[in-house]
């Protein structure tokens, strides 16, 4: 499996393990989400992507459960988590209202918190998951550069934020954002022209690409996208989750899909994705297929 250098000293698997459902699943036993964790080792895929609000923030320490049974396990993967999302649920139920904090105070605590339910001394990987409107861009950037400093982040990074909201949280940081989490799929290929891509292709960031199975959507149905998925499918001999994929990889931002499954069939088959070299004239089908008409 392809590594890719986020920061110095740090690496992810090219294809990252996305872990917002591990908390769904009727079996959350140990057993089971070890399970897991070995399907994507036993194809190289080391990096596992967590937040601290899936599962209604229950996703963390069941993961977590997993990494105390085994202390060997952890040095084995790359872990990310996020924060700043508050919703009126688990631990947060007396909130009034789903909001974001990027206060020092907040990233602070949450950065404890998935500490404590990973069973970990430092996370991989931190991203700020959502722009948050009242970011005191001083406050959050110092905060983050602390954590970095004290050990406790390897790397720092955000999710869903546009171009200006990375300018203005960098320009009050001695730390490099190392990434960007965006949705990016053929059911959502906006960044690829509204410069979201070009943006993080000229800094020399990796983008993480979440929901890049269009969150299931390009897996049923049919389409004109899923008519060329299925076509360049066939040409290759694979499904159409691995075209999908396959798709971001060919762009040359380096993108990091993040793929999340609970049925242990389909975790073992994400490397499929590698198998595939789409040559220019493939992509652009599938693109235009995706836009829905020609390009100009």
């Amino acid at each position: 499996m392809e590594r890719v250098t986020i920061a110095e000293g740090l690496s992810l698997s090219r294809l990252v393990y996305g872990m917002w459902r591990v908390g769904d699943d009727a079996d959350t036993s140990v057993a089971h989400v070890r399970a897991k964790i070995d399907a994507c080792l036993d194809q190289g895929i080391t990096t596992l992507d967590q937040a601290d609000i899936y599962g209604d923030y229950t996703a963390e320490a069941i993961l977590g459960a997993a990494l105390k049974a085994d202390p060997g396990l952890r040095s084995k993967v790359e872990l990310i988590s996020k924060c700043d999302i508050v919703a009126p649920c688990g631990k947060y139920a007396d909130a009034s209202c789903k909001h974001y904090d990027t206060s020092a105070a907040h990233i602070r605590a949450s950065v404890e918190s998935s500490l404590r339910d990973f069973g970990t001394d430092h996370l991989d990987l931190l991203l700020i998951h959502r722009p948050d409107p009242l970011m005191d861009h001083h406050e959050t950037g110092a905060v983050l550069d602390d954590l970095v400093a004290q050990g406790k982040l390897r790397a720092v990074g955000v999710s869903n934020f546009r171009p200006w909201d990375v300018e203005l949280l960098q320009s009050a940081m001695n730390t490099r954002l190392a990434t960007n989490q965006i949705e990016l799929s053929l059911a959502h290929v906006a960044p690829f022209a509204n410069g979201d891509l070009a943006f993080h292709q000229k800094r020399g960031d990796c983008v993480m690409a979440w929901s890049p199975l269009g969150g299931g959507s390009l897996m049923t149905g049919e389409g004109p996208v899923q008519a060329v998925l299925d076509e360049l499918a066939g040409e290759f001999g694979v499904d159409r989750a691995a075209m999908a994929v396959a798709f971001l990889l060919r762009h040359p931002a380096t993108i990091l899909p993040v793929l999340g499954t609970n049925a242990l069939p389909r975790i073992a088959a994400i490397s499929d994705a590698a198998k595939v070299d789409l040559d220019r004239q493939q992509w652009f089908r599938l693109y235009q297929a995706a836009l829905g008409h020609e390009v100009a």
